[in-house]
C-alpha cells in the first residue's frame, strides 16, 4: 500500500513535531548537498529551529562569501532599477506641474483681459462671475481695513483727550497752589510793614490831668478846660502841647 497524503498544518504533538523536524531537516541538507554535487552549483541553506538553534549548509568555501555574493546580486539589481523608476516618477511629476503652470498662466491672462478669443459664452460668464467675486472681496477687505484704521484713530483720540484732561487738572491744581502761596506771601509782607508807634503817655500823668478834686488849691476852671482841650489835642495830634512841657 502507498503512503497517504500528509496534510500540511502544524503538528500539535510536541514529540511528533520534533521528530518530523529532525527527519525533514536532514533530508533538506542531503538534497542541498546532492544538488551542489550533481549540478556543480553553489548552494547555501540556513535553518533555525523553533528554539533558535542554527543549522546550515554551504557548498562554497564559506557561508559569509556566499551571503556577500547574494547581497551584491540582490542590491545591485535594486539600485539599477531604482534610478529608472525615480526618473520616470520625476518626469511624470514634471508634466503635472507644467500643465498646472500653463493653466494658471492662461487664467491670469484671462483675468487681465487677454487671450479671450478662444473662450465661449459660458466661460466668459464664469470669468465675469469670478472677477465680480474678487472685486467684492477686495472692497470688503478695503472697507474692513479702513474701519480698523478708524477704530485705531478713535482709540488714540480718546487716549489723547484723557491725557489732555489730566494735564488740565494738574495745571489747575498747580495754579491754585501758586495763588494760595502768593496770597500768603502778600499777607506776610503786609504784616511786616513798619509803622510809627506813638509813645504811650504815662497813666499817672493822665490821671493827674483828669483829676477833678474840688479841694485842689488854686483850682481854675478855665485852666481845666484848657487842659482838657490840650489833652484832646494831644490825643488827636499825638504830641504834647508846648505849655505842658
Amino acid at each position: 500500500m502507498g503512503r497517504g497524503k500528509v496534510e500540511l498544518k502544524r503538528i500539535e504533538n510536541k514529540i511528533n513535531r520534533q521528530v518530523t523536524f529532525a527527519k525533514r531537516r536532514n533530508g533538506m541538507l542531503k538534497k542541498a548537498y546532492e544538488l551542489s554535487v550533481l549540478c556543480d552549483a553553489e548552494v547555501a541553506l540556513i535553518i533555525f529551529s523553533n528554539r533558535g538553534k542554527l543549522y546550515e549548509f554551504c557548498s562554497g568555501s564559506s557561508m559569509t562569501e556566499t551571503l556577500e555574493r547574494y547581497q551584491r546580486c540582490t542590491y545591485s539589481a535594486l539600485e539599477a532599477s531604482q534610478p529608472a523608476k525615480e526618473t520616470q516618477n520625476s518626469y511624470q511629476e514634471y508634466l503635472k506641474l507644467k500643465s498646472k503652470i500653463e493653466v494658471m498662466q492662461r487664467t491670469q491672462r484671462n483675468f487681465l483681459g487677454e487671450d479671450l478669443g478662444h473662450l465661449g459664452t459660458k466661460e466668459l460668464e464664469q470669468l465675469e462671475h469670478q472677477l465680480d467675486k474678487s472685486l467684492k472681496q477686495i472692497r470688503s477687505t478695503k472697507s474692513q481695513f479702513m474701519l480698523d484704521q478708524l477704530s485705531d484713530l478713535q482709540r488714540k483720540e480718546q487716549i489723547l483727550m484723557e491725557t489732555n484732561n489730566a494735564l488740565r487738572r494738574k495745571l489747575g491744581e498747580s495754579s491754585a497752589e501758586n495763588g494760595l502761596g502768593s496770597t500768603c506771601e502778600e499777607a506776610g509782607a503786609h504784616n511786616h510793614l513798619p509803622y510809627n508807634h506813638q509813645p504811650v503817655q504815662s497813666e499817672e500823668f493822665f490821671e493827674s490831668l483828669q483829676c477833678n478834686s474840688t479841694l485842689q488849691i488854686g483850682y481854675n476852671p478855665v485852666m481845666r478846660d484848657e487842659m482838657n482841650g490840650g489833652s484832646a489835642t494831644q490825643n488827636v495830634n499825638g504830641f504834647i502841647p508846648w505849655w505842658m512841657v
